[in-house]
């Protein structure tokens, strides 16, 4: 008999996750606390070479592919102008709503259910399952439950009461797409720019829209509340104070961008102690999210999604696939998140460490451009083809 998944999450990994459990031979249903999807929602995203070839995996690659722009080259430099490094790497940025509606369209088309309107409050372990229980008082049950329901997880505390909160990195972000600007540079290189207070990057769309995002430090934790307060005006004004005495497009930038969204904090995990139960587990941001700084974020969700697939098809026993998955992935994915983490330190560094910074950076991309320190992250691939064994009893 076939199990029965349920998928809590319609975002970004819910849709992919459903796919690649459809894939193993699994019913899956996905549940989403909204009651519509999130057409428009969000600023762009990168999906790294490793990304994308797991995308390639499950047969979505070539949906993505006429999404967004190649984005295969960085150039950095500090807010003097002086570059500092160039790499080249493959991957490709697109706007996160073109993505989400792409996947899920295509889970849609390939006869995944997504049910909106379903916000997950509580989940049990029955004799021969689990049982969801929804906020408008409905529930479901399946053979199993998989929370692909990000950084503020539902079923990761539900799993692990005592799991930990998510860890602020010290950043702000806010971004948006500028017209009428002509700025440096060739389409589709990521720009990124060490300002003397803030840190900016931006790409050229082949159409000629500049794509943008900024990461205002922030060491201390403001809340959703007092972020919703600052008004439109009052970040074009605060983006202008930080650029101010910088070299670079950045102003000219934000001068063409007519809405210039309310910032949003950042966050990773560095460690999530738990990531399933008997008949539990959680994938993506869920289990493991990285700063933004790490460009690994959705790679990461999509490389969980191949690989869940796998345990489930070829694991028998629920927890034992479950166990096996995070035997596959922990060391991976936290390895990512603490890059990540690195990357963004040197974003807000002061003056003493922005000295350093400018001094070691060129030295550290001059050996990451021959391959061997990004080979662990890029190279990666998750094949569909190996068995995976089940875990030593």
């Amino acid at each position: 008999m076939t199990k029965k998944v349920l998928v809590i999450g319609g975002g970004i990994a819910g849709p992919v996750t459903a796919m690649a459990l459809q894939r193993a031979g699994l019913d899956v249903e996905v549940f989403e606390a909204y009651d519509r999807g999130s057409e428009g929602v969000g600023a762009f995203l990168t999906i790294a070479i490793n990304g994308l070839e797991a995308l390639r995996v499950l047969g979505l690659r070539e949906q993505v592919a006429s999404l967004g722009m190649d984005s295969p080259r960085m150039e950095i430099r500090n807010g003097r102008g002086k570059r500092l490094a160039t790499l080249t790497q493959p991957s490709r940025t697109l706007k996160r709503s073109d993505l989400y509606r792409t996947l899920r369209d295509e889970a849609v088309r390939r006869g995944v259910r997504i049910t909106y309107g379903k916000r997950l409050t509580d989940a049990s372990i029955t004799r021969d399952g689990v049982r969801a229980v929804f906020a408008d008082g409905g529930e479901a049950r399946g053979d199993l439950l998989v929370g692909a329901d990000g950084l503020r997880s539902r079923t990761r505390t539900l799993i692990d009461p005592g799991a930990p909160r998510a860890r602020h990195v010290g950043l702000l972000n806010t971004g948006g797409f500028a017209t009428g600007v002509t700025v440096p540079g060739e389409p589709g290189t990521s720009h990124f720019i060490f300002g003397r207070r803030c840190f900016f990057g931006y790409l050229i769309h082949p159409d000629g829209q500049v794509w943008w995002f900024a990461n205002p430090p922030s060491p201390r934790e403001p809340t959703r509340e007092e972020l919703a307060a600052i008004t439109p005006a009052q970040w074009r004004a605060r983006l202008g104070e930080l650029f101010r005495d910088d070299t670079g497009p950045m102003l000219d930038i934000i001068r063409a961008t007519d809405d210039i969204p309310p910032a949003w904090n950042t966050y990773d995990f560095p460690s999530v102690p738990r990531w399933f139960n008997e008949r539990m587990v959680i994938v993506g941001d869920a289990a493991h999210a990285t700063s933004p700084s790490s460009g690994q974020g959705a790679s990461m969700a999509i490389e969980d999604a191949v690989t869940l697939g796998r345990c489930l098809r070829d694991v028998p026993v629920t927890r034992e696939a479950f166990a096996a998955f995070e035997r596959l992935r922990r060391e991976r994915v936290e390895r990512v998140v603490a890059q990540g983490r690195r990357n963004g330190s040197g974003k807000a560094p002061g003056v003493a460490g922005a000295f350093v910074r400018d001094l070691v950076l060129p030295v550290i991309m001059r050996y990451a451009a021959k391959g061997d320190a990004t080979a662990w992250m890029y190279d990666h691939r998750v094949s569909w083809d190996d068995p995976v064994p089940a875990p030593a009893r």
